[in-house]
């Protein structure tokens, strides 16, 4: 019998595979990047079947299939656009996308039969659930052991419940989101500047030592495990336009100043389709190599990046090999499908070995976690289950506890030890 130097058994190679599906299974989840929110943010915590169906995925899929104009669905109450959409992709159409079976999958998670329940059983089922009890119920489910938010100080609802400095629930991290900053400064100066902070529209006089402090103030009160930013495919490093000054000379310094990784999303192509909403947005070809730069020029500060293009995939791994200040997480928004997350996991683990953070659900209805990683969960078991097994091949046969061991840092460790929270 084969054991390791701490007189453990090794596995045989016909038992390595199913080992790696029960550790996977079995893995606590920390979710390093949602829109999703504490129960104390009240109606901001999307949830709920009719929320989980109107997601702006299957407003696309439906408004495509049915050719409906999308003026016409926005004009519907959200009941009657739930009600739409599961006629025309579950009841005239076989639910076979992605966005469409992570309905069946997290209703059958909570116990329901889809085509049994339907729409009206779902409905019957989270009517009366309070925002901790499903909270709960879906954390349990997806196996979440904690998860970060997308937080916005320039939203007027969401700022309320911030400067109430309330208690707060655990299992939810704050991220600072810094886009209003970038997107649209001259509207962000002014509010600023009723806050007391004095930003310029055009980012002259005190503007960078300013924004720096509200930066830090702000990752101060909320906590924030990281400031974000989503970018275009157009970003690069240097960059002398209004973006890059307000990243070089304010972000940055906030984010080594607090002490937190600056996390950059890049590839989205905002609106190319404004009548469609949030459904409107689409993807483009980033420039791997700015990243690199970026990392380059500040060596002792940490990144986090995810590129939304499957063509950049490749180059970014490769550039994370060469950083090890940059940790690659998740199979972002358009990735997020089974294909394209196999191929990107056996990429980096090929790479990068088990330095990354295989997967975040970006969810924004609560009920998404559970389909989102039950989903990603299975993939990434079946490529690490192949990985582990040629690395048998190869003479190297692990123990149970070291695929567990490894396990744990793909699903929690890695982020949380980035996060600063072990």
């Amino acid at each position: 019998m084969a054991v390791n130097s701490k007189n453990e058994k090794v596995l045989a190679r016909d038992e390595v595979a199913p080992a790696v599906a029960e550790a996977v299974s079995k893995a606590a989840v920390f979710d390093m990047h949602t829109h999703l929110y504490e129960p104390r943010f009240g109606e901001l915590l999307l949830r709920g079947i009719d929320e989980l169906i109107t997601y702006h995925y299957l407003i696309a899929e439906s408004t495509r299939a049915t050719g409906l104009a999308p003026e016409k669905f926005y004009r519907m109450t959200k009941k009657a656009q739930a009600e739409f959409v599961w006629d025309e992709l579950f009841v005239k159409r076989s639910p076979v996308s992605e966005a469409a079976r992570g309905v069946l999958t997290t209703l059958k998670c909570y116990g329901l039969d889809p085509r049994r329940d339907g729409l009206a059983g779902a409905r019957k089922f989270f009517k009366g659930l309070s925002a901790e009890e499903h909270v709960t119920l879906a954390f349990e489910t997806a196996g979440l052991v904690g998860a970060v938010m997308t937080n916005d100080p320039f939203g007027d609802a969401e700022r309320e419940v911030w400067m109430k400095r309330g208690r707060r629930d655990g299992r939810f991290h704050a991220a600072l989101r810094i886009d209003p900053l970038i997107v649209d400064l001259p509207g962000s100066a002014k509010k600023l500047s009723a806050w007391g902070y004095k930003v310029d529209a055009d980012f002259g006089g005190r503007s960078a030592a300013e924004l720096r402090r509200f930066a830090v103030d702000w990752i101060k009160r909320m906590d924030a495990r990281y400031a974000a930013m989503s970018f275009t495919p157009d970003f690069t490093w240097p960059d002398d336009s209004l973006q890059g000054r307000i990243l070089r000379k304010s972000i940055i310094p906030a984010c080594r100043e607090a002490g937190v990784p600056f996390a950059l999303m890049i590839g989205v192509r905002r609106k190319i389709r404004p009548e469609l909403r949030d459904a409107g947005d689409s993807v483009g070809q980033g420039a791997p190599a700015a990243v690199g730069r970026l990392c380059a020029e500040y060596p002792k500060m940490n990144f986090l990046v995810t590129m939304l293009s499957r063509v950049d995939q490749h180059e970014l791994t490769v550039t994370a090999r060469k950083f090890a200040n940059l940790k690659l997480f998740g199979c972002w928004w358009f990735l997020n499908n089974p294909s394209i997350v196999a191929e990107m996991t056996a990429m980096r683990t090929e790479l990068l070995g088990l330095t990354y953070v295989p997967q975040h659900s970006d969810a924004r209805i609560l009920d998404q976690v559970v389909y989102k990683w039950r989903h990603s969960k299975k993939t990434i078991a079946e490529v690490l289950g192949g990985k582990y097994t040629d690395m048998c091949d190869a003479g190297w046969a692990p123990t149970r506890s070291e695929i567990k061991r490894d396990v744990k840092a793909l699903f929690s460790g890695n982020a949380m030890e980035w996060l600063r929270l072990k």
